[in-house]
């Protein structure tokens, strides 16, 4: 099962009153794993930028000058993501400002079905309790220390990992399929590894619980079975 995790940046929140997307960053998992395949790409939104989006995510009219326009990346952008479902926190904003950008060049919509909003799934796991990607990263324990400004390819890194997380882990289900195969244009790789993170998981056990583990064992005598594993 092919995901694509995704998040934008934009100039503000109506697209109907002249705001744009500025940045798409999205991330790839094939049976909940990452694959190491991401889509990145800052955008020229042809206006300038309100004071108040550019402090959220500080891309500047400079910036994005010389970056293409969203016509120029909107073939390339529904090729990665092909009919994968879409996870997305908060995805009626994001779907809003993509099937905008679609339709202003002609393009077909996204279809609604095909999102997976993480903060509806958040806010019914865990009701009355903070749902921000920042609130759930601190309830999971996901190290967010380099979101300093939002940024859509690291959000959708970060979101990743909350996602696994709100679904029980790597393995929501217990046996993985054997079926490998990714959607059409995204090619087939039978023999698929997930890569290496590029930032490994914080231990979850604290030095007093360490601690507590280890005074416990010495409880069991000279040579207690947990002693011999390694």
């Amino acid at each position: 099962m092919r995901e694509i995790v995704l998040d934008t940046e934009t100039t503000g929140f109506e697209p109907e009153q002249g705001d744009r997307i500025v940045e798409i960053g999205a991330v790839e998992l094939l049976n909940h794993m990452p694959t190491g395949r991401t889509y990145h790409q800052y955008i020229n939104p042809q206006r300038a930028m309100p004071e108040d989006a550019f402090k959220v995510h500080g891309l500047g009219d400079d910036f994005l000058r010389d970056k293409p326009l969203f016509a120029d990346v909107a073939q390339a952008f529904l090729s990665f993501i092909g009919d994968a479902k879409l996870v997305i926190h908060n995805a009626a904003f994001d779907m809003k400002f993509l099937n905008a950008e679609l339709r202003w060049q002609n393009l077909p919509q996204l279809p609604w079905e095909q999102a997976i909003d993480t903060l509806a799934i958040a806010r019914k796991k865990f009701p009355g309790s903070p749902a921000s990607l920042d609130a759930l990263c601190r309830r999971f324990n996901i190290d967010n220390g380099a979101r300093t400004l939002h940024g859509a390819l690291l959000d959708s890194e970060i979101l990743a990992e909350v996602y696994l997380e709100l679904i029980g882990g790597r393995q929501p289900n217990l046996v993985m399929s054997t079926d490998q195969s990714r959607s059409k244009g995204s090619g087939t790789q039978s023999d698929w590894r997930p890569a290496p993170r590029q930032r490994p998981l914080p231990a979850r056990l604290t030095a007093a619980e360490a601690e507590a583990h280890d005074a416990f064992i010495k409880t069991l005598g000279d040579a207690p079975l947990w002693s011999t594993l390694g």
